[in-house]
């Protein structure tokens, strides 16, 4: 057997290849991430039955290579960062190469043996992809409003004291109509009134008024044409975004159709249909082998650390895993424990024991993280037990 490590990189990769006992069969070797590059690859790799490969997950650069792999039929492992970044420290290395890295990729699959990585089907790589655009416009439309908050503290800060969420449809039709202070007092009342924010309600002659008045002594003092663009553009984009975000949400919610365990995890109350999505972008159930070892990669897990006369009751939560995800399942896990009657009872009891309120929803995460795994295996909709009163 033959192990191959794949040192990933964005316009080129390295490869190196070691025998049974690690000895490099072949000098670290790049190859260009092109047509060309793949078949001098393909060439030095030899029959798939007698080679494994391992590369690491370097942002979305491996892509395209793990698919290639896995067409031509190789058993292809894709490996987490920090464990060869730890596994290349017990040798003391100084150096950092990529060809340094690719041969010692290779030793580490010639040593640790991981396991292969099976190829997503198409439904999940569709959701993946779908989550990752959801993400980056909520990022960009939290950019948008944070720009707007600055312009109206400047400008206008009177106006949040009456439209709370600058994000919202009300409120960015009355700026798109009136950027500025000197805007509002300049308006008519009755025609801000009877603007649509949502294709059916009026913004209503009561806060019209109100903002009219609170602009005559705004204490904004930066009026101009610079403000007003910056208002306006920030206002446009927004009102894009959000209409981007709701119709994305109906995308992944078709999507979300057409695969099963994604569907079966939306019948457990709190997991809504990005929830599910995100869980099946993130994680591939087949490869853990308990709700613990879920958890585990989540970050919901306690550390132990005792030593010596050092016993504590209670450890930290583990700060390793995912936090992305795990940040992703709080307001689930808050929702679950207010309307899943299962989850509920569950929270109920850890407080009512004395448990930090904190603490009780980590372990309802745990707990919902469970469900979860156990519908994904099952192939089953999620039916609760509870306890008799």
């Amino acid at each position: 057997m033959r192990f191959v490590g794949i040192d990933i990189g964005s316009e080129k990769h390295v490869v190196a290849i070691v025998d049974e006992a690690g000895k490099a069969l072949r000098k670290p070797t790049p190859f260009s991430e092109d047509a060309s590059g793949y078949e001098r690859l393909r060439s030095m790799l030899g029959e798939p039955a007698d080679a494994f490969i391992a590369m690491e997950a370097t942002g979305h650069y491996w892509q395209n290579l793990f698919a290639f792999l896995h067409a031509a039929g190789f058993q292809v492992a894709l490996l987490n960062p920090t464990r060869t970044s730890r596994f290349a420290a017990e040798d003391l290395r100084r150096a950092k190469t990529d060809a340094l890295d690719a041969l010692g990729i290779a030793r580490f699959a010639q040593q640790k043996r991981p396991a292969a990585t099976p190829m997503p089907d198409e439904a999940t790589l569709e959701l993946r992809e779908l989550i990752r655009l959801r993400d980056r416009l909520v990022q960009d439309l939290g950019d948008r409003t944070r720009q707007l908050h600055r312009a109206l503290d400047l400008c206008f800060p009177e106006f949040t004291e009456h439209v709370r969420d600058v994000a919202s449809a009300k409120a960015t039709t009355l700026l798109i109509a009136s950027p500025t202070a000197e805007a509002f007092r300049a308006a008519d009342p009755n025609a801000l009134a009877e603007l649509k924010y949502d294709g059916r309600h009026v913004i209503g002659v009561e806060l019209a008024q109100a903002l009219c008045a609170a602009a005559k002594t705004s204490v904004g003092r930066h009026q101009g044409t610079a403000y007003e663009l910056q208002i306006r553009y920030a206002c446009e984009d927004i009102a894009t975004l959000r209409a981007r975000i709701k119709k994305l949400d109906d995308d992944i919610g078709q999507s979300l159709e057409r695969h099963e365990v994604g569907k079966l995890l939306t019948t457990i109350d709190g997991v809504g249909d990005n929830t599910a999505a995100r869980m099946i972008a993130s994680i591939d159930f087949d490869a853990f082998k308990s709700a613990a070892a879920l958890a585990a990669y989540v970050g919901v897990a306690p550390i132990v650390s005792h030593s010596g006369k050092r016993q504590p009751l209670r450890g930290p939560a583990c700060t390793m895993g995912d936090a992305d995800l795990r940040a992703k399942l709080w307001m689930p896990t808050l929702r679950a424990v207010t309307h899943n009657p299962w989850l509920k009872a569950f929270y109920g009891r850890l407080v009512a024991a004395g448990k930090p309120k904190k603490l009780a929803i980590i372990a309802a995460m745990r707990k919902l993280l469970g469900a979860m795994i156990s519908v994904a295996r099952t192939r089953t909709p999620f039916v609760p037990r509870l306890a008799a009163a």
